[in-house]
């Protein structure tokens, strides 16, 4: 989760509480198709397609200490913090997005 200052269109996703620690959540913005992922009080926003296959990654399991996410069809993870892939078969990032809390809200800046 980012503290610097939102350039961007700056969209809700949703409330803090909507989302449970230690998952994943996904949301279409337009054309940008977001998974967003909560671990502990810090949230992290993903591209939701993975990389190698077009496949929903908030389906896929969060690992929290790893700060990464699994896509459930192949097994690749990709890091929450940068996007890369961490294992194969993926080997393409996938976009990140900044995600901010904003009160009881959770939101995404668009660029």
């Amino acid at each position: 989760m980012t503290s610097a200052p939102l350039q961007g269109r700056v969209e809700r996703l949703c409330a803090v509480g909507e989302i449970e620690p230690g998952t994943a959540r996904r949301f279409a913005l337009g054309s940008h198709r977001i998974c967003l992922v909560r671990i502990d009080d810090d949230f992290y926003a993903i591209g939701d397609m993975c990389s190698h296959a077009d496949f929903s990654l908030a389906d896929g399991e969060v690992y929290c200490k790893e700060k990464e996410i699994e896509c459930w069809k192949h097994g690749s993870t990709f890091s929450l913090v940068d996007g890369k892939p961490q294992s194969l078969p993926a080997t393409r990032t996938v976009p990140i997005y900044d995600v901010h809390r904003e009160g009881d809200d959770v939101v995404v800046v668009i660029r």
